[in-house]
């Protein structure tokens, strides 16, 4: 037929029928057939839809810097939008209006402001690390923002991707950081070293000490040895001085063998002279015929004829010839061989 169309929506769009400024049908996913000459039909998407951003914004040390995200939102009451903005379609389903498609702008003017005013009051380095604080932010500003809620929108999510300094300004604080890091690397470089020259001395000091206690030992080692040797010594001039000691007593002792000997030899020697004296002085008294009868007691034979002859020699004089035969001679010189 001339002019009857059919219309049919997916689950995730609320489509709205009007006929004779009247509601007819209204419902998501709806299909049906309609009068193009009679009919309007307003297609509202109920799926999420997302809005990317970019923002180039001063900073309140008036350095620019670049906001990057995303703005997640969805349409939850349809009839309310569709009173305020177009999303009729033509018989092609093909939106007659620049409204929808200028939606995702009206949501993100309305947290550009937000941000905007979150930026400014900011300096550049604490800008730069706004992003998660930013993000809470923003939410909590666009929960009670009249424009969205009046059109029937609410905010699924916002994501701050990266917030970035203009390329001289990002050259300069790479220029800072680096300078910093080379820095802290020097510091670092000079705090190793130190940290080894501490080392070193530590251990200079230990072998300082180590060497302290050594040389102590070895004075306790000379001590004990210089102690050792005289107590050695001690003893050995001890001993010397027991052996002297008894060397002496033994002297002595000798010495009081040797006197007693001494008086006992001389009280035998007195003795002897007393037993001499007194046989001497019983020779003296007795006649000389005596003394010669004694003395001729015990003599031998040729002893006898000795005495003989001497008494021969000593009265030469008396007698006028003496004759001796050779025999008697032989037999006293055989004797005295034969002895």
């Amino acid at each position: 037929m001339i002019g009857i169309k059919y219309f049919k929506a997916d689950s995730s769009t609320y489509v709205i029928k009007s006929s004779n400024g009247k509601i007819r049908e209204q419902g998501k996913g709806l299909s049906f057939f309609y009068n193009t000459a009679t009919a309007s039909i307003s297609a509202i998407p109920m799926s999420v839809q997302e809005a990317p951003f970019i923002f180039k914004l001063p900073t309140s040390d008036f350095q620019e810097v670049a906001v990057q995200g995303q703005i997640a939102y969805r349409i939850v009451q349809p009839e309310t939008i569709a009173e305020m903005l177009n999303f009729n379609v033509n018989e092609n389903g093909a939106y007659i209006s620049e409204d929808p498609m200028k939606l995702n702008d009206r949501v993100v003017r309305s947290l550009q402001s937000i941000v905007q005013a979150r930026v400014q009051a900011a300096s550049l380095r604490d800008a730069l690390v706004l992003s998660q604080s930013l993000v809470e932010i923003v939410k909590s500003g666009l929960a009670g923002k009249s424009s969205l809620t009046a059109m029937g929108i609410t905010i699924v999510d916002v994501s701050i991707a990266n917030i970035t300094p203009s390329l001289e300004t990002s050259r300069a604080l790479e220029a800072e950081v680096r300078e910093a890091i080379l820095k802290e690397a020097d510091d670092a470089i000079y705090a190793r070293r130190k940290f080894a020259v501490e080392q070193e001395r530590t251990i200079k000091e230990a072998e300082l000490q180590t060497e302290l206690i050594v040389q102590e030992k070895e004075q306790e080692i000379e001590e004990s040895r210089i102690e050792n040797e005289r107590a050695i010594l001690r003893g050995t001039n001890e001993t010397e001085r027991e052996r002297l000691d008894a060397e002496i007593e033994k002297e002595k002792r000798r010495k009081e063998f040797v006197l007693l000997s001494v008086e006992n030899e001389k009280q035998q020697a007195d003795s002897e002279a007393y037993a001499i004296g007194t046989r001497m002085k019983a020779f003296t008294e007795l006649p000389v015929e005596n003394l010669k009868a004694m003395a001729l007691v015990n003599m031998e034979p040729e002893q006898l004829m000795a005495m003989a002859f001497e008494s021969l020699a000593q009265n030469a004089g008396k007698i006028g010839e003496l004759n001796i035969a050779p025999d008697m001679f032989g037999k006293m010189v055989r004797k005295a061989v034969a002895k």
